[in-house]
């Protein structure tokens, strides 16, 4: 009897550390307020996603001044793609040592943007019909600085493994717990960013988180430091976004990668809350196989909490993205491949060994330096 109770016990967590995600919402009348509007896409080798970024902005009924393409030294038809579809592209200066390729290219798209409003937006995002008007007037709304996590959009299978690096990333940022409005995030969604352009410089921009790959992380502690509040929404609705469409060696790479460099700060508070629902999860699957194969000491109680845990990600999964009903239902797949690329990160972390993404060379967390600035 105690198993069971002991999986429901962590099966809790779950709701606890990811309760709501409240999502962009559009004003009853339209804003006189909406000021200048600058988009900053820092853009390697996206000729195959940037046409469906910039062409979502066609479909829009604000417009914004001007969007801002930085090259970061692709290789393909990027800049060809970015000005076929109405954009500016900046071409980006060699890469200063002590940067990442994105934050030194998100500071040279700020540094030359007119706009009072800063929107940086990732390559592989867009958005949806009515999205710009949401998020801006949700932005107006709140003032401050607003990030939205991109509803992650699957077409292939092997897209499904990707459910709970989401689920890791919108648990980890701290901004959907039980306790609401009442905690302030801990970090910020890397895809999509929206602030004042005066706030950006307060905060010392991408210029004072060069050196981190997950530089949103960073960022918001920066933006905590000088009292300028943010809050998190989720996308569906306003923004999505597909990630990895090459292939599962892409996939790995890519979530690879963001380990490789270094792990973010997340409280231990929830970060210890996050293991126990996934240790609950697990300890739900071995009872389940435990009471299948006849294990004398099982009951049919044994096999409850894997289906409550099914169904509990199932709510989640349908909040952050449009996962395939089998990633769910069969849950510890995806849970171990999480698990598998995370172990494969830390040895290559470990051994000091670096790891190639899109022609450059990311280096592990102890050879990247400190933060500068």
């Amino acid at each position: 009897m105690i198993l069971p109770v002991v999986s429901f016990l962590l099966w809790i967590f779950g709701f606890l550390v990811l309760w709501r995600i409240p999502l962009c919402r559009r004003a009853e009348e339209e804003r006189s307020g909406i000021r200048r509007v600058s988009v900053i896409i820092p853009a390697r080798n996206e000729e195959h996603n940037l046409p469906r970024l910039l062409s979502s902005f066609e479909v829009q009924e604000t417009r914004p001044l001007e969007i801002l393409v930085v090259d970061d030294g692709s290789t393909d038809g990027t800049a060809a793609a970015a000005v076929e579809h109405g954009a500016k592209v900046i071409v980006s200066e060699p890469l200063p040592e002590g940067w990442k390729g994105k934050t030194w290219a998100c500071h040279q798209g700020a540094a030359a943007a007119r706009g009072e409003i800063l929107l940086f937006m990732d390559a592989d995002t867009w958005l949806e019909p009515g999205g710009l008007r949401r998020i801006l007037d949700t932005f107006l709304e709140d003032g401050g600085v607003i990030s939205v996590g991109p509803h992650h959009r699957t077409e292939r299978a092997y897209e499904d493994l990707s459910l709970y690096f989401n689920l890791m990333m919108t648990m980890g940022i701290g901004a959907f717990t039980v306790f609401g409005d009442n905690r302030r995030p801990v970090g910020l969604f890397g895809q999509f960013l929206a602030l004042d352009a005066v706030s950006y410089r307060e905060s010392g921009g991408h210029a004072g988180v060069r050196a981190h790959t997950l530089e949103n992380m960073y960022l918001a502690e920066r933006l905590r430091m000088k009292n300028i509040p943010f809050r998190c929404y989720g996308g569906r609705g306003s923004l999505s976004m597909r990630m990895y469409p090459a292939g599962i060696r892409d996939l790995i790479d890519g979530w690879s990668k963001a380990f490789i460099s270094g792990a973010a700060r997340v409280p231990l508070p929830l970060i210890s809350a996050i293991v126990a629902w996934i240790t609950g999860s697990i300890l739900a699957m071995a009872m389940l196989v435990l009471a299948a194969a006849g294990y004398s000491g099982a009951s049919a109680l044994w096999m409850v909490p894997y289906p409550l845990f099914c169904a509990q990600i199932a709510i989640m999964s349908v909040r952050i993205g449009s996962f395939g009903s089998w990633s769910y239902v069969f849950y510890p797949v995806p849970l171990f491949f999480y698990f598998a690329v995370l172990t494969r990160a830390a040895l290559r972390r470990a051994g000091g060994r670096s790891m190639n993404w899109k022609g450059r060379d990311i280096l592990p967390a102890e050879r990247t330096g400190k933060d500068a600035g």
